[in-house]
């Protein structure tokens, strides 16, 4: 599947940062630096700085990824993905 603009809200908004919720039958790895350009059709909302929670699929059951888009340049995102210490 492809990026798509229904399924991206929301969730807080404050001081320029945005907190926003994904939802998509995508697996996580297709959100990531894994698959560049995924969220490029979202670069006129998404800024620097942008949290993006997401639920995906992972072999069809549930799975989540914790996003930051790390830039926006030309009209490509640049997403990193947030991992707890010493879970690389």
């Amino acid at each position: 599947m492809a990026f798509q603009t229904k399924d991206l809200s929301v969730l807080a908004y404050a001081n320029g940062f945005t907190l926003w919720h994904y939802t998509t039958a995508d697996p996580a790895v297709a959100l990531t630096k894994a698959a560049p350009g995924y969220f490029d059709p979202a670069h006129a909302m998404l800024r620097a700085g942008d949290i993006i929670l997401a639920n995906a699929r992972a072999d069809g059951r549930p799975s989540a990824a914790m996003l930051m888009v790390a830039g926006n340049e030309s009209d490509e995102i640049a997403i990193a993905e947030l991992t707890a210490p010493g879970h690389a």
